[in-house]
């Protein structure tokens, strides 16, 4: 049956079912279903990952105040997605320059810095010569072109570029990296034209590795030594574009510091992948005063590299709203004949609607040159240079127009010599770098661990802020969660009600049982276990023991087949491996980037019932309590920490549950950067001051999970029991009821 049709027709073809055969008390015993055999949820989570080549839409927020509260998640979800929240402590950037090249009215000089220690972004940087004062900067993030910064595009390309009007010189067509950056010199800008990591000198991870990475390598993937894409990396949110983007914030930091910039004039631009660098670092950083992403920006294909996706970036968002963060910065784009040729219908509008409200129209800017392929060309560099002439404040007559010049050689331009030697590479710096990542993020949050009231707020909010990005939502707002009954039938002293509760806004449903007393006293238990609503009942088809307590006790209960369980279920077998996009590569950013994991999405389910029972229309619960047993304990204790309040008492026995000792990115409970956020304990130091039951654990709570309910003054609220895997629900229960 068509998992779309309404609930009354499913209802009504279930009961005709079941009658025709005789099986409705059969089947209730067994297993209670609330969809007809067969039936699916009318949930959109079973339909198609989302990936990069989806439909990225936006709808911009209606006034400045609603943006405010949208935009700062957006942003931190970008900080989150990339390492960086919260953002990394900057060591000394030990830059050196040198091996000054003289041309007719600019420089030349080789580049190279620690962004981390030991890690080293390199580049050229372009002077103006015969200006005085402080000066704009540019910052030039390349984008995939062979070789990078070295790139050539060769003779005959560039023939042909020029004869259909994409270039003017045979210098400017050879070697366009290098031409906007001498232009942008002679329009008296300080450059710094700065290698994406595996290209030209920045070669200590490889351009196979930052960009062709395709199979997963379990040598690299161990708990004791890892490197980047494989779980270990993941869990710690450790990705190669993070590390990029960290070169690039490094990179604003060092221009801004040199004594001949003015820091309140700072432009960026790149193409294609330095598109992508160009509106990320503008979106994170408020220093750009002016941005330029060139045949980057659509609501189309959003970026196909490795080194332009990573877990969490773009769940829910996408490149057009990433680019409204820059508001109320200038921003100018092109298109071209590729992902971006219905930018001026696709975007732009919406972009411009957002700007307008931001009270500056005419800050935004897109030109499409679809007449042209992919490309930085002469004519796209030139709407850039009359965009920049314009916000960095030149003061230029327009038009202006690149003219030719003598390009440097690679040897001129390289930043290793004899006396620069080449820095470590391979597989063991990689290693060494995300060990250098992990260990310096650790530092981050053991300082974090709260000790007062006020060290407890700054922990929620950057230990909390982070969690709440993996999870990817909060709890939904009084009313946006419903509820609707299929049947009902009475048992004694309660009712069984079988119905959907449904989050419209969201496409989602969930097959729900709710074991109400007749004699309600207003509390309600939400028993989470993986067997999703069947975990409500003993094997011969009545409430457990457990249950049956809750309900003589008055208390109601209501079970749930959570995402990918019970009714979600096809065949009626449980998935083993998580679903991943159709791409051959094995990089978690691809799906991750783009969905929520099935862990996230089964705390997800659980806030929707937290929100529906505690803001219920009418017959409202007056306490609403959690019990996760039976390996549901970590998915209750991720939604805890986002429903705060909104829950009364929580029960969860975690089983010793840790991220850290997963090993697969296909793992069901897999989870992108809870091992840097504090793994479980983490998340159960963000409940606080939640009362809390804890099982699983040993005779006391994690030592995080203790220091964050003293410091929230409610450690008699903190409850640990070490008990017997077969006494865990009764003792849960006797709590409850105590």
């Amino acid at each position: 049956m068509n998992h779309r049709h309404t609930i009354g027709l499913r209802f009504f073809v279930f009961v005709l079912a079941a009658l025709a055969g005789g099986l409705l008390n059969v089947a209730l015993a067994d297993a209670p279903r609330v969809l007809p055999a067969g039936a699916l949820p009318n949930d959109k989570r079973l339909g198609p990952l989302k990936d990069l080549d989806g439909y990225f839409p936006w709808s911009p927020s209606k006034t400045p105040e609603e943006w405010a509260k949208r935009g700062e998640r957006v942003k931190r979800q970008l900080l989150v997605a990339n390492g960086l929240w919260p953002m990394p402590a900057k060591a000394p950037l030990n830059a050196v320059v040198h091996g000054k090249v003289e041309r007719d009215n600019y420089t030349v000089e080789r580049v190279y810095f620690e962004s981390y220690p030991g890690h080293f972004v390199s580049g050229s940087l372009y002077r103006p010569k015969g200006k005085s004062g402080k000066l704009p900067a540019v910052l030039c993030p390349h984008g995939h072109w062979p070789n990078g910064r070295f790139a050539d595009m060769g003779d005959e390309p560039t023939r042909k570029a020029i004869s259909e009007g994409a270039e003017r010189f045979m210098v400017g067509g050879r070697y366009p990296l290098q031409a906007r950056c001498v232009q942008l010199a002679r329009m008296g800008c300080v450059v710094f034209h700065y290698d994406m990591m595996g290209n030209a000198d920045s070669q200590q991870l490889s351009r196979d590795l930052v960009h062709g990475f395709a199979k997963q390598r379990p040598e690299m993937d161990t708990p004791e030594k890892w490197g980047f894409y494989g779980a270990q990396a993941e869990l710690r949110q450790q990705s190669v574009m993070g590390v990029q983007t960290y070169n690039s914030i490094r990179a604003l930091d060092w221009i801004t510091s040199l004594p001949d910039v003015d820091p309140t004039r700072i432009g960026v631009t790149g193409a294609s992948g330095g598109g992508t660098q160009t509106f990320i670092l503008c979106a994170i950083d408020p220093r750009p005063t002016v941005a330029f992403p060139a045949v980057m920006v659509s609501t189309a294909m959003q970026g196909g590299c490795t080194c332009e996706n990573c877990s969490h970036l773009r769940v829910g968002t996408g490149n057009i709203e990433i680019c409204a963060l820059i508001a109320p910065r200038p921003l100018g784009m092109t298109g071209a004949d590729d992902w971006t040729k219905e930018i001026m219908t696709k975007g732009l509008p919406d972009l411009k609607l957002h700007y307008n409200m931001m009270g500056v129209p005419d800050f935004v800017m897109a030109k499409a040159l679809t007449h042209f392929p992919h490309n930085y060309n002469f004519v796209s560099r030139e709407v850039m240079y009359q965009w920049f002439n314009k916000h960095l404040k030149l003061g230029l007559p327009d038009p202006v127009v690149e003219e030719d010049y003598k390009p440097l050689s690679i040897a001129e331009m390289t930043v290793w010599d004899d006396k620069h030697p080449k820095p470590p590479a391979g597989d063991e710096y990689e290693r060494s770098l995300c060990r250098l990542l992990a260990v310096e993020s650790d530092k981050q949050m053991a300082a974090l661990k709260p000790t007062d009231a006020a060290s407890a707020r700054k922990f929620r909010e950057v230990v909390g802020g982070g969690i709440d990005v993996l999870v990817g939502r909060g709890l939904p707002l009084a009313g946006a969660v419903t509820f609707e009954q299929v049947r009902q039938r009475e048992l004694g002293n309660h009712q069984e009600l079988a119905g959907l509760v449904s989050y419209k806004a969201q496409g989602e449903e969930l097959p729900v049982v709710v074991l109400q007393p007749k004699k309600w006293n207003r509390q309600v238990v939400i028993w989470i276990h993986e067997d999703g609503k069947n975990g409500l009942y003993s094997s011969d088809g009545s409430p457990s023991a457990e249950v049956r307590r809750l309900l003589d006790a008055g208390t109601a209960v209501v079970g749930a087949d959570l995402f990918e369980q019970g009714e979600f279920l096809a065949d009626g077998k449980p998935r083993t491996v998580a679903r991943r996009v159709d791409n051959p590569r094995e990089f978690a950013g691809y799906t991750y980037g783009y969905n929520s994991t099935v862990f996230a999405q089964r705390a997800q389910d659980i806030l929707s019932l937290v929100s529906y029972w505690r803001n219920r229309p009418e017959n409202k619960a007056e306490k609403v309590q959690l019990v996760a047993l039976e390996g549901a304990g970590p998915w209750a204790a991720a939604a805890l920490a986002q429903a705060g309040s909104a829950v009364d008492r929580a029960a969860i026995d975690t089983a010793g549950f840790r991220f850290a000792k997963l090993k697969s990115l296909g793992d069901m409970n897999f989870l992108p950067g809870a091992v840097k956020y504090g793994d479980v304990p983490g998340m159960l130091a963000v409940a606080a001051p939640v009362e809390l039951w804890l099982a699983g654990e040993g005779a006391q709570a994690p030592e995080l999970v203790q220091a964050a309910y003293k410091a929230a003054g409610a450690a008699a609220k903190l409850h640990t029991m070490e008990v017997p895997g077969d006494k865990k629900a009764e003792k849960a229960v006797a709590w409850l009821l105590k």
